[in-house]
């Protein structure tokens, strides 16, 4: 059974930049608050009018497919991860299919949030492992600033969530040695609702009403203190899997792109591996929390600035909204 690489990766921000001294202008906060909690000191928002998740996946599409040399007309499935897609229905994938110009190729959408992307990169490289497609389109995306709340109430979310696309071209391995090693993928829904946004849900009488609206059920809600408790644990939990489904030690690492969810979570990981600053790469100081867009989008920057190379192993991970949490090893 072959293995499947990453052939090449893309990234798209909005070229709005809000930075936290304009966040405290909305609401009670300020930039010493939000750096302490977060590590974040500025996030892309999406323009109204101008981004979409579709033309941000667009965006960092062509990106991956130009750095893959691959054409978007040999590309034979999207598998599409995203928690903020521009309509109800039908999912984004099949928008992203009609802008790329990609033919009656599948797209299959995902809403794992935060580990979206790990989960589409999963699969994605079951279907190429058994031939059935030869290169696939991974995409996470998302536009969240329009779904907070923004008022002194919903701060501790409202500062973390931002906007952006990432993307990854699949393609068989063409050595042995490089490729997705494997992947791992959990989930436990009893703790649903300590991250979620409520409504429009399809339970209700009506999807949407003046009563729901005031309710402020259409905001993001987060228990920060459970989310982080419980994403310390998982983490490190899921990397061990990996790295023990491989027999690899920690230190085989050359680079790790966790889920940019808090940069104490990072750095709380990174301390707990032994990992030197050079082998885990964050960005969440001046991009925040993307949710499924996190890991692709950091992977292309990696990428870009030369501190990913060909034979690498690299280690992703993600925690978030479920709870789901996954990991995946691959030899760049």
């Amino acid at each position: 059974m072959q293995k499947s690489r990453i052939l090449g990766v893309g990234h798209y921000v909005p070229e709005r930049s809000v930075t936290n001294h304009e966040l405290s202008e909305m609401m009670n906060t300020n930039n010493e608050w939000i750096v302490e909690r977060t590590g974040i000191e500025s996030r892309h928002w999406f323009t109204p009018g101008v981004d979409t998740v579709t033309s941000m996946s667009k965006h960092a599409s062509e990106m991956a497919l130009k750095r893959a040399g691959v054409q978007a007309s040999e590309i034979d499935f999207i598998v599409f991860a995203t928690i903020t897609p521009d309509y109800f229905i039908p999912g984004n994938g099949v928008l992203l299919q009609r802008e790329l110009g990609m033919g009656t190729i599948g797209a299959l959408d995902i809403r794992n949030a935060c580990s979206g992307f790990i989960y589409a990169l999963s699969i994605a490289d079951q279907f190429i492992k058994t031939g059935m497609y030869k290169k696939i389109l991974v995409v996470g995306a998302e536009i969240q600033s329009s779904a907070l709340d923004k008022s002194d109430e919903g701060r501790s979310s409202s500062v973390i969530f931002a906007d952006g696309a990432g993307a990854a071209v699949l393609g068989a391995a063409e050595a042995d040695r490089l490729g997705i090693l494997s992947t791992h993928l959990h989930s436990q829904g009893e703790h649903a609702e300590e991250l979620y946004c409520k409504d429009p849900g399809s339970s209700r009488e009506v999807r949407i009403s003046p009563e729901l609206i005031e309710s402020g059920s259409f905001f993001l809600k987060m228990n920060g203190n459970a989310v982080f408790k419980h994403a310390v644990v998982r983490f490190m939990e899921v990397i061990k899997e990996a790295l023990d489904a491989n027999q690899l030690d920690q230190s085989a690492i050359d680079l790790l792109v966790p889920h940019q969810a808090n940069l104490r979570i990072s750095q709380y990981i990174q301390k707990q591996l032994g990992l030197p600053d050079e082998k885990v790469f964050n960005n969440i100081m001046d991009k925040g929390n993307t949710t499924a867009a996190t890991i692709p989008i950091a992977l292309s920057e990696a990428w870009e600035q030369g501190k990913i190379k060909e034979g690498d192993l690299i280690c992703l991970a993600a925690f978030g909204s479920g709870f789901t949490w996954a990991s995946a090893i691959l030899q760049w």
